[in-house]
């Protein structure tokens, strides 16, 4: 991963399907992923992987029909955009001071959950 302000480039991961969700988990991710789906949401496991502190993991979700499911781990924050009919749930980070994961979810139906443990 790479930290914010580092002069490497940042890699992006595309998946693309008609239909039917995509299974994201973290040793697969790069900085940066792009989900595209006419139906299907976003299921990401982000717990085995170890994030700096300090920087960011983007994810970016679009779909017509379908939210996201993000797992990570209790010191991890998680900013929500994008615009999508469907709320988002988020108890927050347990921990101060921690990687943050920025999910843009962009649809007509579906919304974003976070589970940490």
């Amino acid at each position: 991963m790479t930290k914010t302000g580092d002069n490497k480039p940042q890699k992006t991961d595309v998946k693309v399907s008609l239909i039917g969700g995509h299974r994201l988990k973290g040793e697969t991710l790069h900085e940066r992923t792009l989900t595209a789906s006419l139906i299907g949401g976003a299921d990401i496991d982000l717990t085995d992987i170890d994030i700096p502190d300090g920087a960011e993991l983007r994810v970016t979700k679009l779909s017509l029909i379908g939210g996201v499911s993000l797992r990570v781990r209790p010191d991890v924050a998680v900013e929500v955009h994008g615009v999508r009919l469907g709320g988002v749930k988020d108890d927050g980070p347990s921990e101060p001071g921690g990687p943050t994961v920025r999910i843009d979810a962009w649809g007509l139906l579906g919304g974003v959950t976070v589970t940490r443990g």
